[in-house]
């Protein structure tokens, strides 16, 4: 009896502490969608967005074939935060990634992308590092990406 009032007390924890994690992780959201708005109203940015909350804008684009979200490919790019404080870059001849092994934001930002355009990401939190810190970035930051794809492999 002693055991079964302990199960039932630890998966009502359970229970608790998820609801607690989607609240905030749904609260999360809700802010990143504001500073990104707000970063693209004061930028005067004409994003598109998709159905999980990324933007981006393809500045130039091309006829290249696009990447599937298996794909491996080249490409350069600048990360920063909305304050314009610059986290990471490539160097100038761009890095190679397979797409499976990158933040979901560049997962799925990048297949809209075709080979060899140019464009900006604007990847909210939970399709970055999430709410917990990822070395010098802090939990719940808004990503922003200078991307250029200059091959699908």
């Amino acid at each position: 009896m002693k055991s079964r009032l302990i199960f039932i007390t630890l998966v009502l924890m359970a229970i608790l502490v998820s609801s607690c994690n989607k609240r905030k992780v749904k609260k999360q959201a809700e802010a990143d969608e504001i500073t990104i708005t707000n970063y693209l109203e004061e930028n005067n940015i004409p994003a598109s967005s998709t159905e999980s909350g990324l933007y981006y804008i393809i500045d130039s684009t091309t006829t290249g074939s696009f990447p599937t979200a298996t794909s491996s490919v080249t490409a350069y790019y600048k990360g920063y935060y909305v304050s314009g404080d610059v986290f990471d870059q490539s160097p100038g001849s761009g890095t190679n990634f397979s797409l499976q092994s990158v933040i979901p934001g560049w997962t799925e930002g990048l297949q809209l992308f075709p080979e060899g355009s140019k464009g900006r990401l604007f990847i909210p939190s939970h399709l970055g590092y999430g709410l917990k810190d990822y070395g010098d970035i802090p939990g719940g930051s808004v990503l922003i990406f200078d991307v250029q794809l200059l091959d699908v492999l």
